[in-house]
């Protein structure tokens, strides 16, 4: 069930840094020798930030509208829908996810669900362990981790969640 629910997390967080526009000017990065140096006002796409904050792009679907960041770290994304993405797990993403967005990982994400087994979890939590080249999803206090490798692409976003139609058509 730890497993499911760090999927779930993982793909929730992908969504909410997909493809977007920032919405206000962010301060410049500050140097760090773990990661490039690009200021962020040449950055457009919100795959494009995940990088350069060492996460990979696929996070976030690719229905991103548009995405804020504070000099804090405190981001909103909105997407132009709510939206169903198929990973090892079925992920939900709400049309507005909001968290905090620090180098390496993400806190406090709210407007990502994964599904595992019958119910909808929340993903509170994205962590990128580099060293072991894993993603970990959080669900409160239980965890699973995923090949970072799985995120490399953006994924994309569907109006129903496969489950559903599935079941429809066979109807």
């Amino acid at each position: 069930m730890a497993s499911l629910s760090s999927i779930s997390l993982t793909f929730l967080f992908l969504t909410l840094l997909f493809k977007t526009h920032l919405s206000f000017p962010l301060p410049k990065l500050e140097f760090n020798r773990n990661r490039p140096f690009l200021p962020l006002n040449s950055l457009t796409d919100v795959h494009d930030l995940l990088p350069q904050y060492g996460l990979p792009k696929g996070l976030l679907p690719n229905n991103v509208k548009s995405y804020s960041l504070s000099s804090s770290g405190d981001f909103n994304i909105e997407l132009e829908s709510p939206c169903y993405v198929q990973f090892d797990q079925l992920v939900y993403y709400d049309k507005k996810i909001k968290g905090q967005l620090s180098y390496g990982s993400v806190h406090d994400v709210s407007g990502i669900q994964a599904k595992k087994l019958f119910l909808w979890v929340s993903v509170t939590g994205i962590v990128a362990e580099k060293d072991s080249g894993t993603i970990d999803f959080y669900v409160g206090a239980l965890s699973e981790s995923l090949p970072a490798k799985q995120f490399d692409d953006i994924p994309v976003c569907k109006s129903k969640s496969c489950y559903h139609e599935t079941k429809l058509e066979s109807i």
